[in-house]
């Protein structure tokens, strides 16, 4: 929580508080030093949630030796709705009318200081609870970090902020699933973070029914409900006598608990399949179902499920051929969805947007419940701070595909990793944004700044939210898990009682107050860090926030596959320098599938390898984000991290050694380990692509000598993290899901030599590159161009929409770049028209009349040089482009 007010996002509070009336006092301990705690008597102050934070507050003050006292403490604490009579003696409040508004306001009661914690819901009386909580529990002197100078107002434009959780793994998920204290401590930790729902997922652990091993939960229902009429349908090998009643009785905990604290409940129904093809080894199998009574036995058992867990609010449903059920099998969501119209109450239904159409969107609305389409953000990774601007030629609609994924590989093949065309259907459905945890599946990540782009890019074009899948939800995936948890520590050192949670607390405050307020100011994080590390810790949390947007940039620049299951760039399984000539490990990356051929994951806005290799010899100025300038931010993403570690160990020897300051190291050290190994990778393979085209040994000398520092620095990290995780680090069965960083240094020496061999053999020299490789060796500057723009109100569909920018006399020309948002769509462009220092187009009338909001970003030239504007800002967390809503009647 900011100590200072956003402009945006905090309102002043204009009149300064005088006197109050009447007063319930909660609590009445007589003490010279005590804070006051007065709640309004109002049914807002009766609800479960309040009385939880009230107890939450009262923790706080009672581990920090403060009692909550009659109002002759040094200061009160006002606990009311804003419409109060309580709330009115704060004199003139502020126009509190969004939900979730968390308000601290200073003021006085009876010529005493005093706090009003006020807002139209109790969501945000919680949220103002929880943040004098926090301030008390990470405060040094509690009186002192109570003392606000300044209204604090905050609102969120984000209506669903998620996070979801998987039980994937029998054998290292049921000691988390059934303890109960690990469960308290989680939801905590979401509820401080301003998160208002957590997702429960089930059969999460295989994209298709084949080849499966670890299937407990896969197909859920049998684990959880016995439905009388269909006493056949049973578990083979069985579980063990009660077990399902203990798996019911945990998730109503569960449920029962998220309610508790003002989340909603969300459960992830994931796989519908019964029957696992090719699986031998399959840990258990369900039987007494047929064709016949599979659809009518979900629905019951779903009914089932959504009575006993009243807390349900909202279901996930994965409905394309990975949930089993093939494409086009109406009739058993039909069947399926009527256990939800007759539930008695609210259900949101989620449907993963992956081949979702019209059909299954209008049986949704049959129900009566609000639909929302679960949209992946930046496929199945980590990208940068936006929404990308287009997707990759291999996620382009397909025309004759047939068979299990007839639509979601085919005439819909562009839903698979974005928001599709699902923003042409405004009236129709709300999209909500899934974070896949495909870039950094182990490793810890908070970086404020790249939190704040997500955070702006939930609601983009009016989207309900975003949801995170939480850090190791594919560990132990496939039946890959191992006895002892899933932190997969080989120091024992460095585990911890609720490793996943503590290690990740930081990553889960970062990112739920991020998605709350955007604009959220970097005390909430900073007074953890001051409270965790002392003086170590603004250092450290300088060196994790420039690590962790290392492999984001890698993700956005350089994307070998959109599947998590395929790529993992934290632990990457090496393609090479050379083109391949079996079969690729990454079958949708281009063709030769080698290193500088790779896409971007945002090809509109990043140059590949090849194509920036062919411009520095062509002399071709590129407006698009270059291999180079990837480079050159990697490198200094890794360094400013290693030189801020560095300082925070030295700030305070002692915290520098303990457990939790280690975890948060060892992982950086790893972190920036990577970005320099990709960044002299880039640098060999650029390097190769030039002497492909040259033959200039100048170049293949190049390309040795970065791939040479590629594997020292790859090498140099593998050998620590040795020492610190297990060897085997699994998420998965196949070996490039599963293992560690040592054992894919035989993998790069391989390549390496392969690459001496390639370049020892004769080669015909036809051009020079020195000029191209002397771009390399230096540092890329990107023109800073003068340019102003003010974006239009929302357009008139069906009429012209006038462009114009200004810019300096050093630009020659502009471009502008335009595209419905609509990612089954490519982008289009126009040459602009120059009137003085005002270049000036029109996106026709033919264009703007239809449905989807609007996208665009200029192109401008210099006389050498090329950038584009809206350019990423110093942190790459802004959007770079931007969007116009249509008018609406």
């Amino acid at each position: 929580m900011p100590t200072q007010p956003s402009r945006r996002t905090f309102l002043k509070l204009t009149a300064a508080a005088t006197s109050l009336t009447a007063a319930d006092l909660a609590y009445a301990i007589p003490a010279s030093d005590s804070i006051a705690l007065i709640t309004d008597k109002s049914a807002l102050l009766s609800v479960e949630s309040v009385h939880w934070a009230l107890a939450e507050l009262h923790r706080a003050c009672a581990e920090k030796g403060l009692t909550l006292s009659t109002p002759s403490g040094k200061l009160a604490i006002v606990v009311a709705p804003s419409s109060s009579s309580l709330a009115a003696g704060f004199g003139r409040l502020p126009a509190i009318t969004q939900p979730e508004t968390a308000a601290l306001l200073p003021g006085s009661y009876r010529n005493v200081p005093a706090i009003l914690v006020t807002g139209i819901d109790a969501r945000g009386l919680v949220y103002g609870l929880l943040e004098l909580a926090d301030r008390i529990q990470l405060g040094d002197d509690p009186l002192e970090v109570l003392h606000l100078t300044t209204p604090i107002v905050e609102t969120t434009p984000n209506k669903v902020r998620s996070v979801a959780r998987a039980f994937i793994s029998e054998v290292e998920d049921k000691s988390w699933f059934y303890d109960r204290a690990f469960w308290t401590h989680y939801l905590d930790t979401l509820a401080y973070a301003r998160f208002n729902r957590f997702n429960f997922a089930l059969g999460f652990g295989y994209d298709f029914p084949r080849g499966v091993t670890g299937d407990y939960f896969h197909f859920p229902y049998p684990y959880l409900v016995e439905l009388p009429a269909y006493s056949h349908v049973a578990i083979e090998p069985p579980i063990a006598h009660g077990e399902r009643q203990r798996n019911l009785e945990t998730l109503q905990f569960i449920a029962a608990e998220t309610d508790r604290r003002g989340l909603e409940f969300q459960l992830g129904i994931w796989t519908h399949a019964y029957e696992w093809t090719d699986s031998p080894h399959a840990d258990h199998r369900i039987t007494g179902l047929t064709p016949e009574t599979h659809a009518a036995y979900c629905r019951d058992a779903l009914s089932a499920l959504l009575k006993a867990c009243p807390q349900i609010t909202g279901l996930t449903l994965r409905i394309h051929g990975e949930s089993g059920i093939p494409e086009g099998s109406y009739p058993f969501w039909q069947t399926l969805f009527e256990a939800i119209a007759i539930a008695g109450r609210t259900i949101e239904i989620d449907m993963h947007a992956k081949g979702l159409n019209q059909t299954m969107i209008d049986m949704a609305h049959k129900t009566g419940m609000p639909v929302k389409a679960g949209a992946k953000f930046w496929a199945e990774h980590l990208g940068l701070g936006y929404h990308q601007a287009d997707i990759r030629a291999a996620e382009y609609p397909r025309q004759g595909v047939t068979g299990t994924f007839a639509v979601s590989s085919g005439a819909r093949n562009f839903t698979r990793y974005g928001y599709g065309d699902f923003y042409g259907q405004r009236d129709d459905i709300t999209l909500l944004y899934r974070v896949w945890p495909g870039t950094q599946h182990h490793l810890l990540w908070a970086d404020p700044a790249l939190a704040s782009g997500y955070g702006s890019a939930a609601h983009f074009c009016g989207a309900a939210g975003m949801e995170l899948c939480e850090p190791l939800t594919f560990k132990g995936r496939e039946g890959s898990g191992h006895p002892g948890g899933r932190n997969a520590y080989a120091d024992a050192a460095l585990a911890a009682s609720h490793p996943d949670t503590d290690k990740f607390a930081i990553t889960y405050r970062v990112w739920g107050r991020a998605l709350y307020n955007p604009e959220s100011g970097s005390d909430v994080h900073q007074r953890w860090f001051r409270h965790q590390f002392g003086p170590s810790g603004p250092e450290l949390q300088s060196a994790l926030a420039h690590s962790s947007r290392i492999l984001p940039l890698i993700t956005t620049a350089w994307l070998p596959s959109a599947s998590n299951h395929s790529f993992w760039p934290e632990l990457y399984s090496p393609i090479s320098i050379l083109p391949t000539t079996g079969e690729p490990l990454y079958a949708d990356s281009p063709a030769p599938h080698n290193v500088s051929a790779i896409s971007p994951l945002d090809p509109q806005l990043f140059s590949t390898i090849d194509q920036h290799a062919a411009d520095l010899l062509a002399g071709t100025a590129n407006a698009r984000y270059s291999p180079s300038e990837v480079i050159a931010w990697l490198e200094v993403m890794a360094e400013t991290s290693t030189q801020a570690l560095s300082a925070a160990r030295t700030a305070d020897n002692r915290r520098s050694t303990s457990a939790a300051f280690r975890q948060a190291e060892e992982d950086i050290l790893i972190l920036n380990g990577l970005g320099l190994y990709y960044a002299n990778l880039f640098r060999a393979a650029l390097s190769y692509s030039i002497h492909a085209r040259t033959g200039d040994p100048q170049a293949s000398e190049a390309s040795l000598n970065a791939y040479r520092k590629a594997h020292d620095s790859w090498a140099a990290m593998a050998q620590r993290a040795s020492r610190v995780y297990a060897l085997d680090i699994s998420y998965g069965e196949p070996r490039f899901r599963r293992g560690h960083w040592i054992d894919r240094l035989p993998v790069i020496e391989q390549d390496l030599t392969a690459l001496e061999q390639h370049f020892a053999a004769k080669s015909e020299q036809t051009g020079s590159a020195s000029t191209a490789l002397a771009h390399l060796a230096g540092t890329p500057a990107r023109p800073s161009v003068a340019v102003e723009h003010m974006p239009p109100a929302p357009f008139q569909p069906g009429v012209d929409l006038a462009l114009s920018v200004s810019v300096p006399e050093s630009v020659t020309s502009a471009v502008l770049w335009y595209r419905h948002v609509n990612h089954g769509e490519r982008w289009l462009s126009i040459p602009m028209k120059r009137t003085g220092n005002t270049c000036s187009v029109a996106i026709p009338s033919s264009y703007t009349g239809s449905p989807y909001p609007l996208q665009y970003y200029f192109e401008l030239r210099t006389a050498e040089t090329a950038t584009l504007h809206p350019v990423l800002n110093a942190n790459l967390s802004n959007q770079p482009y931007f969007a116009l809503m249509p008018v609406t009647v």
